[in-house]
C-alpha cells in the first residue's frame, strides 16, 4: 500500500474517531435536554393560563358592567311605578323589571363561576411554578454530573483534532484538498475498503481493471460508480 494511501487511511479513521465522539457527547445530554424541554412546555403552559385567565377577567369586566347597568335600569323602573296611569303600563314595567332581575341573577351567577374559573388557574399556575423550581433544581444538579464527562469527551475529541491536523502537515496539499472535497458529502464513508470485489461506500461491484489498478497500490484509486477511495484490507 503506497504511502499516500495509508496516510488518507489513518486520516479518515480519525475522522471518524472524532465524529463518533459527538453522539457520545449528544447521549449524555439527552437526559438534560428532556429537563430542559419539559420545562419550556411547562413555562408555555404557564403563559397559555395566563392569557386564559386575562380572557376571563375581560369577561368578568364586561359582565361587571352590565350588572351596574342592569341596577340603573331597575332603579329607573323603580322610580316608573310611582308614574304608572294604567293596569296595561304596570303590567309592562311587571315585565321589563322581571327580566331585568332575571338578568341580573344570570350575571351574578356567571360572576361566581368565572371566580371559581380564575381560583382553578390560579392553583394550576402555582402547581406548574412549583414543578419548574423543582425542574430547575434536577436540571442544576444534572449538569453538574454530566459536566466533568462531557469535558473528557471535548478533550478527546481535540486531543484527535490535533493529530489530525499533525498528519495533514506531512500529507499532500492536493490530496487533503481532493479528501475533503469527497468527505463533505460522503462523510465517514469517504475512504473505504473492497470488499467481495465490490465498493464499500456504494456496494457495487468493480470491473477486473479497477479492481487490478487497487491491488497494485501506485495510485489512489476512486469508485468507477461513486468517487469514493478505494483500498483493499491486508
Amino acid at each position: 500500500m503506497n504511502k499516500h494511501l495509508q496516510q488518507l487511511i489513518e486520516v479518515a479513521n480519525l475522522d471518524k474517531e472524532i465524529d463518533a465522539l459527538e453522539p457520545k457527547i449528544l447521549e449524555k445530554r439527552s437526559k438534560l435536554d428532556r429537563m430542559l424541554k419539559e420545562k419550556t412546555l411547562k413555562e408555555q403552559e404557564i403563559e397559555n393560563i395566563q392569557e386564559q385567565k386575562e380572557e376571563i377577567n375581560l369577561k368578568i369586566r364586561s359582565t361587571n358592567t352590565l350588572i351596574e347597568d342592569t341596577g340603573i335600569r331597575l332603579e329607573h323602573i323603580a322610580k316608573k311605578h310611582h308614574e304608572v296611569k294604567s293596569e296595561r303600563e304596570l303590567k309592562a314595567l311587571n315585565i321589563e323589571e322581571e327580566l331585568a332581575r332575571e338578568q341580573l341573577t344570570k350575571a351574578n351567577q356567571d360572576i361566581e363561576v368565572l371566580e371559581k374559573e380564575l381560583e382553578a388557574k390560579d392553583a394550576c399556575i402555582l402547581a406548574l411554578q412549583d414543578e419548574c423550581k423543582n425542574l430547575d433544581s434536577e436540571v442544576m444538579e444534572e449538569e453538574k454530573r454530566i459536566a466533568t464527562e462531557i469535558e473528557e469527551i471535548k478533550k478527546e475529541q481535540e486531543s484527535l483534532f490535533v493529530q489530525k491536523q499533525k498528519m495533514y502537515e506531512n500529507l499532500d496539499q492536493k490530496l487533503a484538498t481532493f479528501y475533503e472535497k469527497i468527505r463533505k458529502w460522503a462523510k465517514n464513508t469517504s475512504v473505504v475498503s473492497v470488499k467481495k470485489q465490490a465498493c464499500g461506500g456504494c456496494f457495487i461491484r468493480i470491473n477486473d481493471r479497477v479492481f487490478a489498478e487497487i491491488k497494485q497500490s501506485n495510485d489512489i484509486v476512486t469508485c468507477p460508480h461513486c468517487g469514493r477511495i478505494l483500498y483493499i484490507e491486508s
